[in-house]
């Protein structure tokens, strides 16, 4: 059998197998759809925020102002007491609260400090941080007013004071992630676990399937087998890949900042030491529900360890020297630098020659796991 028609043969094994098709075509299909849907929004905006205003005064009628007029925040209304104020929250009704103390105005005017008191649904951290967000900078808008109000009353010109409150005007522009969303901050990452852990999930059910059975498998050599299977993966993640990094991306609004030539280049060695490892690990098991046991397990550690949701620094070292054997954490943090944020290929070259390295110990693992398990399954063939 020549590794054409064994390619051909691998490709029907993965097509006519309903958990492995399942896995890989409904699976990468279904997670471009699920993982990005709670990201749509980008940011949380509009929180319902509901105000205890115990001052009643004209300063903190415009604090209500500033804050309804943020992107963050939108008051509902208002109520007598923080009691009142927390019962809106615990129905799900609002989101935060404001409570404006008795004086506000008053003691502001006298140049005392005053203390704004805000809390909101810390259950959800996002919406939290924006209602935070929200209030801060309302907050911060109030205390420009009196400081105002307070030099002009000195006599100061009122383009100086203008000029003293805006000392400094600063000019943000996001260098990677022009929306400053959360979709194309999470969204290329995730994609690239994605493709991992379904290629390690399918050819660990295959090869899992097939140890302690005959088949064609024993008629050729572990090192054909192993270059068959591989090639056969290679072909269907072909277009699992450019789906992902073409269309999805696109739907996204992704920021793309190399070439296809370069992304195409440096997914390469990624997908081959992926399914070298898939096959590696398909020979420590002969129950094909137990690899995608496993792997279901690892997902949320491999993403943490990955440095794009969790900084790289508050992670252990010996599980950041660990994580580098696994061949999704050094092609997420090379893509990301190399796609959204427009890196040399000098500057990942390391990266990329670790994924061949990964690609070389996974194919030598892979062809001493075969000669194993083709050797059991003669012994065991002979009793």
């Amino acid at each position: 059998m020549n590794i054409w028609r064994l390619m051909l043969t691998e490709l029907k094994a993965i097509i006519s197998d309903k958990a492995i098709a399942v896995t890989l075509f409904g699976g990468v299909l279904f997670y471009s759809i699920l993982y990005p849907l709670p990201y749509l929004n980008q940011v949380p905006t509009e929180q319902q925020l509901i105000v205890v205003d115990l001052d009643h005064s004209s300063l903190s009628r415009q604090l209500i102002r500033h804050a309804d007029a943020s992107a963050k925040i939108q008051v509902i209304g208002q109520v007598g007491s923080i009691t009142e104020a927390k019962r809106f929250i615990e129905t799900r009704k609002a989101h935060g609260l404001l409570v404006i103390p008795e004086g506000f105005r008053r003691d502001l005017m006298l140049g005392k400090g005053v203390t704004l008191s805000y809390g909101g649904d810390a259950s959800y951290f996002l919406i939290y941080s924006a209602v935070a967000e929200g209030l801060v900078s309302a907050g911060m808008d109030a205390g420009k007013q009196v400081q105002l109000i307070g030099m002009l009353a000195q006599g100061t010109n009122p383009k100086q004071a203008e000029q003293n409150l805006n000392s400094m005007h600063l000019n943000s522009v996001p260098a990677f992630n022009p929306s400053l969303g959360y979709t194309p901050y999470v969204v290329p990452g995730l994609f690239l676990l994605i493709l991992h852990q379904t290629l390690l999930i399918g050819t660990g059910i295959l090869g899992a399937g097939q140890w302690r059975q005959k088949g064609y498998w024993q008629q050729v050599s572990p090192v054909q087998l192993l270059c068959g299977r591989i090639l056969a993966f290679m072909l269907i993640y072909l277009f699992f890949t450019s789906f992902y990094v073409g269309y999805c991306y696109h739907w996204y609004h992704v920021s793309i900042q190399a070439s296809l030539g370069t992304v195409a280049l440096w997914l390469l060695p990624f997908l081959l030491a992926t399914a070298a490892a898939g096959v590696a690990m398909s020979t420590l098991f002969t129950r094909r529900d137990l690899p995608t046991q496993v792997l279901l397990l690892i997902s949320m550690p491999i993403l943490f360890v990955s440095g794009f949701v969790w900084p790289i620094a508050l992670i252990p070292e010996p599980l950041v020297l660990g994580s580098q054997f696994i061949p999704a954490v050094p092609a997420i943090m090379g893509m990301l630098e190399l796609n959204q944020m427009g890196a040399s290929w000098a500057s990942v070259m390391p990266k990329w020659l670790q994924l061949w390295g990964l690609f070389a110990v996974f194919f030598g693992l892979a062809i001493l796991g075969i000669k194993r398990r083709v050797r059991l399954l003669a012994e065991a063939n002979q009793l």
